[in-house]
């Protein structure tokens, strides 16, 4: 199942963005305002993207943890999910359902990153940048939804509870692992919604 998924969330990431031209945000793209809150958001997601970056080379470094396909075993074991995004990437794209999503995804990653603190004490300055600037840019999005008067939208978060509890040393690293490389993947796709937007 785990390969059905990898291949599901390939075809997800890279699903065209022609689709949302329909998006009924033809109104809110001219606004000077909204264009500069996109645009100055693309340039923070892109910054934290690059520090979890470092911190995935921190995590190869330290614990040989480098390729995700070796670890796919222990990711089931673990169960970890990713924060989802759907509403980013749907035919009927809607501005305040994606951005209800990366709000909320955010959130939620600030919260794991709580993980990869423990795991990497002598980078906890690096760590604690991230989650900072994860809550700024959940703020930023809620404020802008505010704003614009959109409608905030909460979506049921699955599996999305307190931390997981790591049995060994080795699965708390894997899960460091992979709660990087799926916020990676959910900054990747949120980069792309703001894009989109930007160029609406």
């Amino acid at each position: 199942p785990t390969g059905a998924l990898a291949l599901l969330l390939g075809t997800l990431l890279w699903a065209p963005w022609r689709a949302l031209h329909g998006a009924p945000l033809a109104e809110l793209s001219g606004d000077q305002d909204f264009q500069l809150f996109l645009h100055k958001n693309l340039e923070f997601t892109r910054k934290i993207k690059g520090d979890v970056a470092a911190l995935q080379r921190v995590v190869c470094d330290t614990f040989q943890l480098c390729k995700e396909e070796e670890l796919l075993l222990v990711r089931q074991d673990l169960g970890m999910a990713q924060a989802p995004l759907e509403q980013c990437r749907s035919r009927t794209f809607q501005a305040e359902a994606c951005f209800s999503q990366i709000r909320d995804g955010l959130r939620t990653y600030h919260g794991s990153l709580a993980a990869v603190l423990e795991l990497l004490p002598g980078h906890a300055s690096l760590v604690e940048t991230l989650q900072l600037d994860a809550a700024n840019l959940s703020s930023n999005i809620q404020q802008q939804m505010e704003d614009l008067g959109l409608a905030t939208v909460t979506y049921p978060t699955e599996e999305q509870g307190p931390l997981p509890t790591f049995s060994s040393h080795f699965h708390h690293q894997v899960g460091g692992f992979f709660i990087l490389a799926n916020f990676q993947r959910f900054l990747e796709t949120a980069y792309r919604a703001l894009r989109h937007l930007a160029r609406l």
